[in-house]
């Protein structure tokens, strides 16, 4: 009998992970089953671009997968019972249910409107390909003059700022940030982003939480009122609300708490990757949601799957961040050089030259949800677990205490960016 693995979420982390698991495992012993709503990998890190009228390269996912042996299935996620192992689906047929034996949950997160009125019914967001297109089309219709006003001073929002006010020089961009511009940068990385954005026209209100957005308008907790005719809102991410009915420990964000192999410490055939996993990295901080993350923990969860099911050596691959690559429009960007823990050092590439180092960033994290072995063998390892039972050959160990080792891989930003 083939042991049954399901990966919901086919982004980058549960993509990579499918792609990785069907090279590890023989295809006579598992069956793999990708659940995802919509048929195409979407790049998250670039919709910003789509926003501001870019097209991008359709990624159809029954081509990234076939001759694989994962098997795609095209549904909504309605629901998860981890003490019957099942997952509920909706799609074109109707209702369905799907019964598993390992689960890889890898759902991610959407926008969050911290609860600020006005902002779910007046605001625009680009945490995904439907509010991308929609914030594109009224960007399409706005006459030249008026006000844009992202809310927002993490790596989304000044990447999403930039794009559009090169795009689009004709509109009035602002930015709205709770702080100071790029207070988490280097001096070097301020001072540039400082200089990009005078360049571009971007008027910037710093030390302003928005507190209320109407239609023509956002207001601040300091009583600034800021005239917008679109608000697109950018400030943080919330995960996807169904770990949290389960019986799955979560923390209080909602993400899965996990071990160091991103397992769930509550139920062990429950592994979590990418936004949807709360684990701790270098420095004992959370890791945070970033494809800079999500790819080594997809790893990571993989190979301790195929691992535990073969009968292999967990992995233990220590892994810390490199940089936080921003895109500044088309033409610059900024690469900030970070320690282990992501804490900024003195050290900054800018211009042109690190506008193309982004580039090849998201081209490199698009090129691994194609390509998710990164040279491993072609030898596939045969499973020694029985399926449906709680056979482990390694017990419940983890690689490093409850820390979860961040790869060696540099690619990588906060929020949308890589």
């Amino acid at each position: 009998m083939q042991h049954r693995i399901i990966v919901l979420g086919a982004g980058y982390t549960g993509a990579i992970a499918a792609g990785r698991l069907a090279r590890r495992l023989r295809r006579e012993d598992v069956a793999i089953t990708l659940v995802n709503a919509e048929p195409d990998f979407v790049e998250r890190v670039r919709m910003h671009e789509l926003a501001a009228g870019h097209d991008l390269r359709p990624r159809p996912l029954s081509d990234l997968f076939a001759g694989t042996g994962v098997e795609l299935r095209l549904a909504k996620v309605t629901g998860v019972d981890v003490d019957r192992r099942t997952v509920a689906v909706i799609d074109a047929d109707g209702a369905d249910e799907l019964t598993y034996d390992t689960l890889l949950y890898a759902l991610g997160s959407g926008w969050n409107a911290q609860g600020v009125p006005g902002t779910a019914e007046h605001a625009y967001e680009i945490a995904g390909r439907p509010g991308a297109l929609r914030l594109r089309e009224r960007l399409a219709r706005l006459d030249a003059g008026r006000t844009v006003v992202v809310v927002g001073g993490g790596l989304t929002g000044l990447e999403a700022a930039t794009e559009i006010a090169g795009a689009r020089p004709d509109l009035d961009v602002a930015l709205a940030a709770r702080d100071g511009l790029g207070c988490w940068l280097s001096p070097k990385g301020r001072k540039h982003l400082r200089k990009v954005f005078g360049k571009l026209g971007i008027t910037v209100y710093e030390h302003a939480a928005v507190t209320g957005v109407e239609a023509d308008r956002v207001t601040t907790a300091d009583g600034r009122v800021i005239p917008a005719a679109v608000t697109v809102w950018t400030a943080g991410f919330a995960v996807h609300p169904i770990a949290a009915a389960t019986t799955l420990e979560v923390a209080g964000t909602g993400q899965i708490v996990v071990d160091g192999t991103m397992r769930s410490v509550s139920h062990p055939d429950v592994y979590a990757v990418g936004d949807a996993a709360m684990a701790t990295g270098p420095g004992d901080k959370p890791l945070r949601m970033s494809c800079a993350s999500g790819g080594p923990a997809a790893w990571q969860a993989a190979d301790a799957i195929a691992a535990r099911l073969t009968g292999g050596k967990l992995p233990n691959t220590p892994i810390r961040y490199f940089n936080q690559c921003i895109s500044l429009g088309r033409t610059e960007g900024l690469i900030q050089y970070v320690t282990a823990d992501d804490r900024a050092v003195r050290a900054v590439l800018t211009g042109r030259l690190a506008a193309v180092y982004k580039e090849l960033v998201c081209r490199g994290a698009a090129w691994a949800v194609a390509n998710p072995t990164l040279g491993l063998p072609t030898r596939r390892h045969r499973v020694t677990r029985v399926a449906g039972k709680s056979v482990d050959v390694h017990g419940s160990g983890t690689t490093n205490g409850s820390k979860v080792q961040l790869g060696n891989t540099p690619i990588g930003t906060p929020d949308t960016a890589v």
